[in-house]
């Protein structure tokens, strides 16, 4: 079992099926020693994580939600990857909340997914990233986030 496997193991996580796409985009794209991801949605075995921070959603719940998108960015490099042990570092996370005009904490939301990256990673975790409010997102979801790794060669 590979290192962040054996982590996985370690913290109860199991990931999830790596979504397939919603249309006309491939799930991930390598280029040199990149790896990008494209935006993972909110949604659980339970089905689609729908809401609004700030009119149906609070912080806590945002957070849980980013949460589950960074488990799916994570599936999709293993789908790319076969080994999660290539994943050399978290370069970049681009996060969209869909939130109110007043709702202003899309920072604290999208850590639900940094603070998974950390948690999973370590250091390698750490990474550049945007949060940004928007006034819906794709089928309602409450969140989404997309990843660029740095990889080494197979």
């Amino acid at each position: 079992m590979s290192k962040i496997e054996t982590r996985l193991s370690d913290l109860n996580i199991t990931l999830p099926a790596a979504p397939a796409p919603a249309a006309n985009y491939v799930p991930y794209v390598i280029t040199g020693n990149q790896l990008y991801v494209s935006g993972q949605i909110s949604a659980s075995a339970e089905g689609l994580v729908t809401g609004r921070l700030g009119e149906t959603m609070d912080v806590a719940e945002g957070a849980a939600a980013a949460r589950l998108c960074g488990l799916a960015l994570i599936a999709q490099a293993k789908a790319a990857l076969g080994d999660l042990d290539r994943i050399t570092r978290v370069v970049k996370l681009g996060g969209f909340v869909n939130s109110t005009a007043e709702f202003i904490d899309q920072p604290k939301v999208v850590n639900g997914c940094s603070d998974l990256m950390v948690e999973v990673f370590g250091d390698a975790g750490r990474h550049a990233r945007s949060a940004v409010a928007t006034p819906a997102l794709p089928l309602g979801v409450a969140v989404e986030i997309d990843a660029v790794f740095e990889i080494a060669d197979a």
